[in-house]
C-alpha cells in the first residue's frame, strides 16, 4: 500500500525549517539545499510543494504574521477606538525575544523584497489591511470624541506604520540603541498628541 503524503503538513514543516534558518542566519542561510536538507527531502523534492524560494519565504513571513494577528486580535478583544489604538501601537513594538525572532524573519521577507515583484505583492496587501485596522481605530476614537488631533487619520495611520518599522528595524541591526522605556514613551507621547486639539 502506498504511503500517504499529508501535502500541507509537509508544506508547513518546510516553512518552520525555512523560519528556523533565517533566525539563525539570515536569508543568506535559508538556500533551496539547506532548506531541502535539514526539511529531510533531495534538493530537488521541494518543487513538488512550493513554486521556488519566494514562495517558501513569503510563508515564513506569512507563519510570523498569523502568529502576531492571533495573539492581536485576543489582546485587544472588547476594545475600540483610542484604547484598541494604543493597545495595539504597543503590543506590535518588537519588545520581547519573540518579537526580535520576528523581527529577523521580517527583516529578511523586507530584503526579498526589494528584488521580488512577487513577494512584494504580498507585504503591500499586508500594509494595507494594517493601515485598515488603524483607521478603523482611529475612526472610532474621533466618534467616541477621544481623539482631537487636526492630523488627518491616514497620515496619523502611515506616523504608526513607520514607527514600528524603523523599532523593527533598529532591534535587529542596533538592539543596544532600542530601549522599551523609549519605545513605551513614544507609544505614550503619541496618543497623547491625538487627545490634544491643535
Amino acid at each position: 500500500m502506498p504511503k500517504i503524503i499529508d501535502h500541507d503538513q509537509r508544506r508547513d514543516e518546510i516553512v518552520d525549517v525555512t523560519w528556523q534558518l533565517i533566525v539563525e542566519g539570515g536569508i543568506e542561510a535559508a538556500t533551496m539545499r539547506e532548506i531541502a536538507s535539514r526539511a529531510g527531502f533531495a534538493n530537488g523534492a521541494l518543487k513538488h510543494y512550493f513554486t521556488g524560494k519566494d514562495q517558501i519565504i513569503t510563508g515564513a513571513y506569512e507563519r510570523s504574521l498569523n502568529s502576531l494577528g492571533d495573539r492581536l486580535t485576543a489582546y485587544v478583544a472588547g476594545k475600540r477606538g483610542i484604547e484598541a489604538l494604543e493597545m495595539f501601537m504597543r503590543y506590535t513594538l518588537p519588545v520581547e525575544q519573540e518579537d526580535a525572532t520576528a523581527a529577523r524573519v521580517l527583516l529578511s521577507f523586507w530584503e526579498r523584497c526589494a528584488f521580488s515583484v512577487e513577494v512584494r505583492g504580498g507585504y503591500d496587501a499586508h500594509l494595507d489591511t494594517w493601515k485598515a485596522g488603524y483607521l478603523r481605530y482611529l475612526a472610532e476614537g474621533r466618534e467616541d470624541g477621544d481623539i482631537r488631533s487636526s492630523t488627518p487619520d491616514d497620515q496619523l495611520a502611515d506616523e504608526i506604520i513607520m514607527m514600528n518599522i524603523g523599532a523593527t528595524v533598529i532591534r535587529v541591526v542596533s538592539p543596544d540603541h532600542l530601549h522599551v522605556d523609549v519605545l513605551e514613551r513614544q507609544v505614550t507621547d503619541f496618543v497623547a498628541r491625538l487627545r490634544r486639539a491643535d
